[in-house]
């Protein structure tokens, strides 16, 4: 009979690779597939037809104390529903704190402008931040009596995360988080809501809970009847409860729960906190840890978890809930330097997915950022496993989109603040006015995988000579205009004002 020493680690050798097999089949394995299948409500299983296109500019605001909600009416749009995707767009004014709530589904939320500072109560996760009492203040908060832990600490929270301008913030479903502008100028917040992803178990509408305020509605017109609905019957989760229930559940008077449910609050949904937030951040003259060097900031070592600190263990926190809580919540896609490609006489892509921000594997999106010059153009593309949704941050674009019968389904201008969703596997190609153009590209996979036409790394340069002179019944020499014309370029092209005879490649080919 086999001994104790001899099964034990078979059985912990057999439960490693049973995790690690489970990981790699919900992470989706490879990058060109997709956990979900179809995405969109049941109702437009059969209407996704993506015949025509439209650029949409926000039509509707819903006013808070201190900034505004802006949304557009994709209810109208078939295209939206059928990708399973929600848009909205948010303005924070300075010293503006965006009440925390928690949605139904994952959502990836880009900053246009500004800086400021959030946080998410991830559960399970421990509140590192902590500030405790001097003896003096315990001894006169006492007054005498037995020291309790509230009187010890005088706050204690989980991780704070300082953001700016160009940053993507993955926010889990289901994860309540806050927002706050600290800054001098006002925060613009573009955010995508997937609510077609597996973690959402409800129907495909976007749901906010709010865990405080009460958000205002300001929207009238019928056909926004669900918003509508929605909006009028705001109120916290709070409001919801009995008073005495809530009262002897958070061991408080009946005139604390009446101030959380928040029933008679004017302020909407963002609030104005007039003396500045007060909360725990590290010293400024603590040295900041690299991004590239770290996925998560704890300010000392002596506030870390210990099951943080150690080489874990049996019986201490499960190992996903301690990825979970050091996690990367944030990564910035508009710094230069940060290119993935880069033409000095074209323009860049900065791209955030799984392999850089891993979060995303979890979120089940990802983000570029990609930024043309003037009448710069960005390669004909289709991208293979995702939706995308283009939201303009700066400038004008001419943007032509086609579908698998070769018929044009958007051919018109982009500009700033409008957004088209280009469904996947639609060909599309981007050509940048005389002011530039730039965007963020939200797509439906956390690894999302583009099909370039031409350029370097393209299915044309993929393609031998001969099968491209058949297939389009061209000459050799015209065939290898088509493959290497732009064969110096990857993805963004620098204009060009005319004709090219590229002699170059005829002399090199002779």
């Amino acid at each position: 009979m086999a001994s104790m020493s001899t099964i034990l680690p078979l059985c912990l050798g057999l439960l490693l690779f049973f995790q690690v097999s489970m990981a790699q089949f919900s992470f989706g394995g490879s990058p060109l597939q997709s956990p979900r299948g179809f995405r969109g409500d049941q109702d437009s299983r059969h209407q996704c037809r993506f015949e025509h296109l439209t650029a949409l500019e926000a039509t509707h605001q819903q006013r808070s104390e201190a900034g505004f909600t802006e949304y557009y009416n994709i209810e109208a749009r078939n295209e939206f529903r059928c990708a399973g995707v929600s848009v909205r767009r948010l303005v924070v004014e300075s010293k503006g704190l965006v009440l925390p709530m928690y949605a139904n589904a994952h959502k990836l939320v880009y900053i246009v402008q500004g800086r400021g500072v959030f946080g998410m109560a991830l559960p399970g996760c421990p509140e590192t931040f902590q500030s405790v009492r001097s003896p003096f203040e315990q001894e006169v908060a006492t007054a005498g009596e037995a020291q309790s832990s509230i009187q010890k600490m005088r706050d204690e929270h989980q991780q704070l995360h300082q953001f700016h301008q160009g940053d993507v913030i993955a926010v889990p479903a289901g994860v309540a988080h806050w927002l706050y502008n600290n800054g001098d100028s006002p925060v613009v917040a573009f955010t995508v809501i997937d609510t077609s992803n597996n973690a959402n178990q409800l129907d495909p509408k976007r749901r906010e809970f709010f865990l405080a305020g009460k958000p205002r509605s300001s929207w009238q017109q019928q056909s926004y009847s669900y918003q509508t609905e929605q909006l009028s019957r705001n109120q916290n989760i709070f409001a919801g409860f009995s008073p005495d229930l809530l009262s002897e559940a958070l061991s408080v008077s009946k005139q604390t729960v009446l101030r959380l449910q928040g029933l008679s609050d004017p302020r909407g949904a963002i609030i104005r906190v007039e003396n500045g937030l007060q909360a725990l951040q590290p010293s400024l003259q603590v040295e900041p840890v690299k991004e590239e060097q770290t996925q998560a900031y704890l300010p000392t070592k002596q506030l870390q978890p210990t099951w943080l600190r150690s080489g874990g263990a049996c019986g201490q926190q499960n190992v996903l809930d301690e990825i979970m809580c050091a996690f990367k919540l944030r990564k910035n896609i508009d710094n230069p330097q940060s290119s993935d490609i880069f033409n000095p006489h074209g323009g860049r892509i900065t791209r955030a997915n799984s392999q850089n921000f891993p979060i995303l594997n979890i979120i089940q999106m990802s983000a570029t950022r990609i930024v043309l010059q003037n009448n710069a153009l960005l390669t004909p593309h289709w991208t293979v496993n995702a939706h995308t949704v283009m939201y303009v941050t700066a400038g004008q674009g001419h943007i032509q989109v086609v579908d698998h019968r070769g018929r044009s389904v958007f051919d018109g201008e982009l500009h700033q603040q409008q957004i088209l969703l280009i469904p996947q596997n639609f060909a599309v190609v981007v050509k940048a006015r005389r002011e530039g153009f730039a965007w963020v590209s939200f797509k439906t996979n956390h690894n999302a995988v583009d099909s370039q036409i031409a350029g370097k790394a393209s299915i044309l340069r993929a393609l031998p000579v001969d099968v491209v002179a058949n297939a389009y019944r061209l000459s050799r020499e015209d065939s290898r205009h088509v493959k290497f014309n732009r064969g110096d370029e990857m993805a963004v092209f620098a204009p060009r004002r005319g004709p090219q005879q590229y002699a170059e490649w005829q002399i090199n080919e002779k």
